[in-house]
């Protein structure tokens, strides 16, 4: 499964790199992260992660295959 999460403001590269499995690009003042999640517990712990470094979500959506 691929994912998309975006989350507000732009991500600096040291905050960037707590998600070394998903790429990221900045469009009009959010932060993309997307790539492949294994499975539900895997995205669960990246949305923990984004929590605790103070990361608001703003959407999170399954990309088609």
């Amino acid at each position: 499964m691929r994912y998309e999460i975006r989350v507000e403001g732009q991500l600096s590269e040291t905050l960037a790199r707590a998600f070394p499995e998903l790429g990221h690009v900045v469009m009009s003042g959010q932060t993309v992260l997307y790539g492949p999640v294994v499975d539900e517990a895997h995205l669960y712990g990246l949305l923990a992660r984004c929590q605790s470094l103070g990361l608001r979500v703003l959407e999170m959506r399954q990309l088609p295959e």
